[in-house]
Formats: C-alpha cells, sequence, structure tokens
C-alpha cells in the first residue's frame, strides 16, 4: 500500500474485516493495560456503524482472555444518534447487543450518550457535566482519552461531524448536538477539540464501498470542511488507521 498524504501516516494494512477486528482487539487490549498500569482508569470512547460491530462481536466473545479489570474501565460515547435506545439507529444499543452484554463492567462506568432527550440541549448539558465530573475537569480542561474507537463514513466524516457542519469549527464546547436539516437524524457529538485530545485514536475502515473516500481523504489536500476526518492531520501521529484491503483498493 502507497501513502502518498504524509509520512505521519500509520496505517495496518489487514485482510479483511475479521482480521480489522482481531487488530483492533490487540489495540484495545494493550492500550487499557497501559493506562490501568499508569494511572488506575481506562479512559475508552466508542462510536457506532457497520465496521466496528465486528470489532464489538469479537470483544464480546474475547472479553474473558483479556485479563482486563473491567471495574476500572470508564466507558464513553463519541456520538449518539437522537432516538430511543431500543432504536436500531442508536449506537448504545449496538454495543449492548454486542459486547456489553459479556463484560463484567458495572453499570456505572457506562457512560451512555441521552439521544432520546425531546431537548437536546440538555442531553448536551448532561453529557457536558458528566465529562467534566469523571475526569475531574477543572475550567477551561478538556477530557483526555485514553483510546478513541472511531470509523470513517463514506463522506468522511467521523463521529457526528459531519461535512459542512458548523460544529466543525472553533469551540469551546465538549459536546455539541449537529442537526440534520433536510434528512437523516440529529444526533450529538463530542466536540473536534475533545477527538484530538485523545492520547491514542483507531480509525476503522472496510468494505469496498468506502474505497474512493479512502482515496480521497488520504492523497488529497487536507479540507476539514469538506472531509471531517482531515480534523485528525494535527495530531496524526496518535491516530491508527485499519484499512482493509477492499477499502484500500485506489491507493
Amino acid at each position: 500500500m502507497k501513502v502518498l498524504n504524509s509520512d505521519k501516516l500509520r496505517i495496518i494494512d489487514v485482510q479483511d474485516s475479521a482480521e480489522l477486528a482481531q487488530k483492533a482487539l490487540g489495540l484495545f487490549k494493550d492500550s487499557g493495560k497501559k493506562a490501568i498500569a499508569e494511572k488506575g482508569v481506562f479512559y475508552l470512547a466508542i462510536s457506532g456503524g457497520k465496521t466496528p460491530r465486528r470489532f464489538y462481536e469479537l470483544l464480546g466473545k474475547e472479553s474473558s482472555k483479556l485479563d482486563l479489570p473491567w471495574d476500572k474501565i470508564q466507558l464513553f460515547w463519541v456520538d449518539e444518534r437522537c432516538v430511543k435506545p431500543d432504536s436500531p439507529d442508536n449506537n448504545y444499543k449496538l454495543a449492548a447487543d454486542t459486547f456489553l452484554k459479556a463484560v463484567p463492567i458495572p453499570k456505572q462506568n457506562v457512560h451512555r450518550i441521552a439521544g432520546e432527550k425531546d431537548d437536546y440541549s440538555r442531553a448536551v448539558e448532561e453529557y457536558d457535566r458528566l465529562l467534566k465530573k469523571i475526569f475531574k475537569l477543572q475550567k477551561g480542561q478538556l477530557p483526555v482519552f485514553d483510546l478513541m474507537i472511531l470509523g470513517m463514513g463514506s463522506d468522511g466524516h467521523i463521529g457526528s461531524l459531519l461535512p459542512n457542519s458548523y460544529a466543525l469549527f472553533d469551540t469551546e464546547n465538549l459536546v455539541t448536538v449537529v442537526y440534520q436539516m433536510c434528512q437523516g437524524l440529529n444526533r450529538i457529538t463530542l466536540t473536534h477539540p475533545v477527538m484530538c485530545a485523545a492520547q491514542q485514536l483507531i480509525v476503522m475502515v472496510s468494505g469496498a464501498e468506502k474505497a474512493e473516500i479512502v482515496r480521497n481523504v488520504l492523497l488529497d489536500r487536507p479540507d476539514e470542511v469538506k472531509y471531517p476526518v482531515h480534523t485528525l492531520w494535527p495530531i496524526l501521529d496518535k491516530v491508527t488507521w485499519l484499512i482493509d484491503r477492499q477499502a484500500a483498493k485506489y491507493l
């Protein structure tokens, strides 16, 4: 695989979605053990989507072999659609259906975004307060996740930072609403400063339908308004890309 955009790009070339899930599991385990050994807690933020599902399913099956103290894991979501938690579009439901039912993580350590609230600003305020409480933040500080797991949409979005969204611009907020004025579901997402503050990020991309966006994102000049994933370019040294052969076929 040739990567022409930057010598800072760290890409792990995998054969298919099964190998991608295995690599993600290894990175998850290593990150968790390191964080817990150093400070006694592992701050993790996860995303929804089709690509991470295989990893979450594997995490549920292999959790007992990881030798991780789940009571020391604080689990958050990068973003959530504004739907009820039992909706098939809900990112929390994806985790609940795959690995949460299989791992001994205390309920009080699972911090979902309440996207079902009619008042989205209230949901944002509640998640903002929760982040500040769990991370013990002072005014102006950002939460620093040990690991953030992201997918990338076919339009280049990460989390719910969507193309041409005001959420991409400078903000001091930790959490924001992203409104879909014409189509799609409204969303609540961590902001790009929070994403960029993470110690380690994994971007998972699989499938032939992602091949064109992978080529454009990795080979074009950075444009975070057009391709929100480019907000990660200043911190590429912290990002690991897991891209399967189908998604990488145009590189």
